[in-house]
This record gives structure tokens, C-alpha cells and sequence, in this order.
């Protein structure tokens, strides 16, 4: 099996883009992946594309030579778009190979070591007051509306979800994420004690409406520096989170926060490659690592899994994006024995089960694994050709 193509291909998904990559061989077998460039990536398609060419003629089941090589001629520039394009194409290799082999990509690990995979609602109530015209659903207004939401959330069998701040400003709930530069506050990243006090009344709200069996978790992303993030800790001890999630890029600092925060300590998710994680793991710095393996590719995200395992800790992927990502993330949960359990975005557009031949089945707040060779998840290439992105 030679590859003798590669395609990337971009959709329209409302508020941003799905992306996947196709590669062509001369058995008439096609791989599939999934990644991301409408948060922070932009151009991660064309880098996709200059790399290609260096792969035309290889075989694609050589998944490891295949990356070692990407990784040999991108090592000036390590990480970066450079390191998502090299995962975008392993990926697609894996499923060319799982293909081939006819076995699922967990198989070629090991696994699985299950195949039901808890997952959690991801961006509770956080789409609904920023996105809610793009997903044809009514905004979310109040507290109370909040509340309401995760009772419905409950209702659906999830035992888990996971929020951001979500501050009141004209009596409406607003969203927060400065961090980005899409609310104000940036570049300072200061914290005040009215958000604070918005964390507070979010958290309450959504503990009032989803009950004290549901695990709640905060992702307050890059919005604060260290100051506020311990700020933020102790504004949240009341509510028994399951985790507050983090983003740092000092391993140091992160400590800090951890051994003083009165829940467990998530983090990790922009990190790529062992290296990265590796001042991480040796301060102690999280409990539980999030490992994107969109941006890290699936190998290296098992290697990340593997070397967590040595210092006692379950990892979780970071996965808010289309159903083909899903399925790549599940497989890495279905072979990984330290596993916590698995993001996963519910709100989106009405159409983005269109992009996949058979969309993922969740049944009481777990995800089953798909069984078929590959991902076991086939992109429909047509719907994702007529839905062309609209700029």
C-alpha cells in the first residue's frame, strides 16, 4: 500500500470550521482524521498541505517511520502547526492501517480496555449564551435558566458536565474569556471580586439545578494569571468540583495553585509532545493531565498516557470538536488502563451529524466505542463538500 494523495477539506460548523484530512492510497483504501484550526491554528491547513508531498509513495501503515520523518524535517521549527499537521496526518494513517488490518486503532495498542467511555457535557450553558443562533436553541439569559439546564442534563443521563464563568452584565448572562481576547480584560488578566462573585453565582446555579451526584468541573482556560487562578480556587471550595481546569504554561506556577486548591487540579490540554509534559509530571503540578490528541496525534498521545501512568495520575482528552475527533478520542480511552474520563461537546450546529456516515451513540452518559476497523467512524465526504465554509 503506497499513499498516492492527500486532501484537506474544511466545513462550515457555525461558529467554526470542521477540517479533515483524506489520504488516498493505491489499494483504493482512504484514511480519515479530524483537526482543528479555527482556534488559534489559522493556516494549519496550508501546512498540512506543503508537508504532503514529503510522504507521497510511503506506506501509510509505517505510522511511526512516517511521523519520525515529519517530525526530521519540521525539527527547526518543533510544535506549533508543524507538530498539529504531523498529528492530523498520523492520524489518518492509523485509520488507514486499522483499515487495512481490519481492527479497530485501539487493537493496534492493546486495547480495549473498555468500551463504554464515561464522558462529560462539555461547555454547559457556555455555548448556549455565546452560540445559541448558530445551534437554532434559545439563549440562556439567567441564573435560573442555568439551573434549569443542568437539571435537563441529569435528566439526559449525564453524570458529569463541565462550565466556564459566566458573568451577568444587563441582567444577562455574558461570556468570559479574556484569555482569547474575546472579552474584556485582556492583556492584563487581572481578576476583580465581582468575578468572583459571578463564579460563585454560576457554580451555585448549576449545583442547585444538576444535584450533588453530578460531577461538575470549571474550565477558567487562560484567563487569569496565577494570582487570580488561586483566587479563583478558593472561590470555588464550596461547591465540591470534580476538577477546575487550568491553562499555564509554567509548571511552577501551576503547583502552587494545586497544592493549595481545595478540589483536584486539571491542566495541560495546549501542551504537545512528552517533553512538554515532562516539567509538568515532575512538579506534581495537576491531577489529572489533558491530553489533546488532535494536536499530539494518537501514538504520542499513548506515549503521554503511558508516562502519566508513572506518576499515579488518569488522564483525560481534550475533545470539543466534531464526531470524527470523538471517535479519535475515544479510542485513546479505550486503550489507555489510566483513563478518567472523556470531554465531549453536545451542542453544535443541527447539522453536524451530516459530516459522518454513522454518528457516536451515547447512552447514559457513556459513549460506545465503534467497533468497526479504523476509527470505526467514516466521514460523508459529500456533506462535507456542500457545506463549503461561508468566507
Amino acid at each position: 500500500m503506497k499513499i498516492t494523495g492527500i486532501e484537506t477539506l474544511r466545513a462550515d460548523a457555525g461558529w467554526r470550521l470542521f477540517s479533515f484530512v483524506k489520504i488516498m492510497t493505491d489499494s483504493g483504501t482512504v484514511g480519515w482524521s479530524e483537526y482543528n484550526e479555527s482556534f488559534g491554528s489559522l493556516g494549519l491547513s496550508q501546512v498540512i498541505d506543503a508537508l504532503s508531498p514529503l510522504i507521497i509513495g510511503r506506506d501509510p501503515r509505517r505510522v511511526e517511520q512516517i511521523t519520525s520523518t515529519l517530525h526530521v524535517m519540521t525539527r527547526q521549527s518543533r510544535g506549533g502547526l508543524n507538530q498539529q499537521a504531523i498529528a492530523a496526518i498520523e492520524n489518518a494513517c492509523l485509520d488507514l492501517k486499522g483499515k487495512d488490518l481490519g481492527v479497530p486503532v485501539c487493537a493496534l495498542y492493546g486495547g480495549p480496555v473498555r468500551e463504554r467511555i464515561p464522558v462529560y457535557w462539555s461547555h454547559m450553558g457556555t455555548y448556549r449564551v455565546r452560540n445559541a443562533a448558530h445551534m437554532g436553541t434559545p439563549a440562556l439569559l439567567t441564573y435560573d435558566q442555568l439551573a434549569e439546564h443542568a437539571s435537563e442534563i441529569r435528566g439526559l443521563g449525564f453524570k458529569a458536565l463541565k462550565t466556564n464563568i459566566m458573568p451577568t452584565s444587563g441582567g444577562k448572562l455574558t461570556p468570559f474569556s479574556p484569555g482569547f481576547g474575546r472579552s474584556p480584560g485582556w492583556p492584563e488578566l487581572n481578576w476583580s471580586p465581582s468575578l468572583l462573585a459571578s463564579t460563585r453565582d454560576c457554580l451555585s446555579a448549576i449545583r442547585d439545578g444538576a444535584g450533588p451526584e453530578m460531577g461538575v468541573m470549571l474550565d477558567v482556560n487562560f484567563h487569569f494569571k496565577t494570582e487570580g487562578f488561586r483566587q479563583i480556587a478558593d472561590a470555588v471550595a464550596p461547591f465540591d468540583l470534580t476538577w477546575l481546569e487550568i491553562d499555564t504554561h509554567d509548571a511552577a506556577s501551576l503547583a502552587l495553585i494545586r497544592n493549595n486548591a481545595p478540589c483536584p487540579v486539571a491542566s495541560c490540554e495546549t501542551l504537545c509532545g512528552r517533553r512538554d509534559f515532562k516539567p509538568f509530571f515532575e512538579a506534581y503540578a495537576m491531577d489529572v493531565p489533558i491530553i489533546d490528541v488532535i494536536w499530539n496525534g494518537f501514538a504520542e498521545s499513548f506515549k503521554i498516557a503511558a508516562m502519566a501512568d508513572v506518576y499515579e495520575m488518569n488522564v483525560a482528552p481534550h475533545n470539543f470538536y466534531g464526531h470524527l475527533c470523538t471517535a479519535i478520542s475515544a479510542h485513546l480511552c479505550a486503550a489507555v488502563p489510566n483513563f478518567r474520563i472523556m470531554e465531549i461537546d453536545i451542542d453544535s450546529v443541527s447539522w453536524r451529524d451530516e459530516f459522518v456516515v454513522t454518528p457516536p451513540v451515547i447512552e447514559n452518559g457513556e459513549l460506545v466505542l465503534p467497533t468497526g476497523p479504523g476509527w470505526g467512524i467514516d466521514v460523508n465526504e459529500k456533506a462535507v463538500r456542500q457545506r463549503a465554509p461561508k468566507n
